[in-house]
């Protein structure tokens, strides 16, 4: 049974589901961040995925990255699956600009997050909810 891990629970607000993988919102006003999780039990790496489901995941990170092109228009995606913190397998998908706080250097570990707002945070799931819904 897929259960999230306590961290990324903590540091996220949920977005939606999709056929593989969880969506959550970084809670950090800074970024626009998403993380894809697989919602599978026990899966630290891609290559612990299936054939299938690497491809759908490979989908449905384009999919992510496409809806912070479309809501955001970063200057460039930042797109990793690092694990070093949490084991449990998840895709960042970070919008970054050359004026971001963190440019050009990775967004964690340079500088603390910035929590969103309830109400923007609210209205930033909901653009991102329609969006995949339109989309997907």
């Amino acid at each position: 049974m897929f259960k999230l891990d306590s961290r990324l629970h903590n540091d996220t607000f949920f977005v939606c589901d999709l056929s593989l993988c969880r969506v959550l919102l970084m809670n950090d006003s800074q970024f626009p961040w998403l993380i894809l999780v697989p919602m599978k039990s026990d899966i630290a790496e891609i290559i612990d995925l299936s054939e299938e489901e690497q491809i759908t995941l490979l989908r449905e990170s384009a999919l992510a990255s496409k809806a912070l092109q479309a809501l955001f228009s970063p200057l460039k995606l930042n797109v990793a699956a690092l694990g070093n913190v949490v084991r449990q397998l998840h895709v960042h998908h970070v919008a970054r600009y050359d004026t971001d706080c963190a440019w050009p250097k990775p967004v964690w570990g340079n500088q603390p997050t910035v929590a969103y707002e309830t109400s923007k945070a609210q209205t930033l799931v909901a653009s991102i909810q329609q969006w995949f819904k339109d989309n997907s």
